[in-house]
């Protein structure tokens, strides 16, 4: 059994997918350390290093599926000019470890622009192209209205495509702050997260950007695949927690405003479950 990290054009959407397109994919929010470049050639390469996150997909793959990899990639075992080398790294998700092959500049001989600084080459793509409309997924309090007319940002929310359906995650409160737990979506396989779909000019992201702490680490902006009435949307923005921890059950304001702004767009059930995932948190908390 083989498993391969996915970080550039082999990802979901990007052009060399179709060489995994019989591959199980496993996580689709895996990450590992490294270094992520843009070159002049519009594909990243990867470099090691311990210090920073980069993003990508983590597939089990069959030989042969390997063997098309290592054609694009350019790699041959035993050779001492690959473009990459395929090595074994651990790959983080949600739901544990893996050791996987990635595919890394080693010698660092192929040209670079500049550094993907955030490590997720779609997200860097988003940035870079600057759409005049993007597509956001909002799953917290990003659905409360009442908090976007406090901040004066509420005209970037006035376009609401419908409710997006997120399926493998489950929505989870695992960034723990001074007033108490904030929401985040964990990769689970087996969950359903639903939330608000906008559609939002391109520079209401710099107050989400703010909103979510991208700045000092506490999200990061992830682009998913979202279903509305039976329709997958790709390309949407959302937001995911970096640094997950155990469970801490949000303030009694911060549940409020989740709920308020779920209210007309958001199932009965799901709305109904979620508030009794809060209640639970509650009641352990006080043990």
């Amino acid at each position: 059994m083989n498993y391969v990290f996915v970080y550039g054009t082999l990802r979901r959407g990007e052009r060399n997918h179709y060489l995994l397109k019989n591959a199980k994919l496993l996580y689709e929010q895996a990450w590992t350390f490294g270094q992520l470049f843009d070159t002049p050639y519009h594909f990243p390469v990867l470099y090691e290093s311990p210090n920073n996150k980069i993003y990508g997909e983590l597939y089990e793959i069959t030989e042969d599926e390997l063997k098309l990899l290592d054609r694009l990639e350019g790699f041959e075992e035993g050779k001492e000019n690959n473009y990459y080398e395929r090595k074994i790294k651990t790959i983080f998700t949600d739901q544990g470890c893996f050791d996987a092959y990635v595919y890394i500049d080693t010698k660092r001989h192929i040209e670079v622009s500049k550094e993907i600084l955030n490590g997720d080459w779609k997200v860097y793509q988003l940035e870079q192209s600057r759409p005049e409309y993007i597509d956001y997924f909002a799953y917290g309090s990003c659905m409360d209205h009442e908090r976007f007319q406090k901040h004066g940002v509420d005209h970037y929310f006035q376009n609401v495509k419908g409710t997006g359906i997120l399926n493998g995650y489950s929505l989870r409160f695992s960034l723990p702050t001074s007033d108490a737990g904030k929401a985040d979506i964990v990769e689970d396989k087996v969950g359903i997260v639903e939330g608000i779909v906008y559609q939002i000019p391109f520079e209401a992201t710099h107050y989400l950007y703010r909103r979510e702490g991208v700045a000092i680490g506490l999200y990061r902006p992830a682009v998913i695949t979202v279903e509305i009435n039976g329709r997958n949307i790709e390309n949407v923005l959302t937001f995911i927690v970096i640094d997950k921890k155990e469970e801490t059950p949000p303030s009694c304001l911060y549940a409020k405003e989740i709920f308020r702004g779920a209210k007309g767009y958001l199932s009965e059930g799901y709305i109904k479950s979620l508030q009794q995932h809060v209640k639970q948190l509650q009641l352990a908390s006080k043990k």
